[in-house]
């Protein structure tokens, strides 16, 4: 008889069956939720990254979003996949994040100006000479505008949904996403 080299996988384990481990961890099974945090937190920590632009950051979002999912989680109806409600639960977090900075800190004005956009501390030749590879061009736009780049052109969001998510205007979100274009292409295109 031959012999297996994979062991078996245990079925709450197994990624075959995630509506089981879903179904599992709405009930508060910590092993169920550990399973779906597993499968789910490369995907949320990203997006975190993407929208607050700093790694940090995106860990500490990363954190919330998963106590807040802990929390949230027995009132999951299963009416969306899982992965689509941590999405969206994330992109929350980050947005209620971004606002309560935004009202404890005064307001920056943005800047067209792509040598305010480079790490301080460089002269200015060397700023012009800065290698900005894609995720630090982003990271490096203003957060409003780069929050309409990556819910648009990353998440793939429309500019209305984008709109009711921010409490802006579509011609703002659009507006919005032609600057961060421009300002990419810009910091890219040296």
């Amino acid at each position: 008889m031959p012999v297996d080299p994979q062991p078996p996988v245990a079925p709450a384990r197994a990624a075959s069956t995630p509506a089981g481990a879903d179904r599992h961890a709405a009930g508060r099974d910590p092993d169920a939720f550990e399973a779906v945090y597993r499968e789910h937190v490369g995907r949320v920590h990203a997006l975190c990254l993407r929208m607050a632009g700093d790694a940090r950051l995106a860990e500490e979002l990363t954190q919330d979003v998963f106590v807040r999912a802990w929390e949230k989680l027995p009132g999951f109806r299963g009416e969306s996949a899982l992965g689509t409600w941590l999405h969206r639960l994330a992109v929350n977090v980050v947005l209620e994040a971004a606002r309560g900075t935004q009202r404890r800190e005064r307001r920056v004005e943005p800047t067209s100006d792509l040598a305010a956009l480079a790490p301080a501390g460089l002269a200015p030749d060397e700023r012009l000479h800065l290698d900005m590879d894609l995720e630090r061009a982003i990271a490096a736009l203003p957060p409003g505008v780069r929050t309409v780049f990556v819910l648009h052109d990353i998440e793939g969001y429309r500019h209305d949904e984008i709109a009711r998510l921010t409490g802006g205007a579509v011609g703002t979100m659009r507006s919005q996403l032609h600057r961060a274009r421009r300002l990419l292409m810009e910091a890219l295109g040296r």
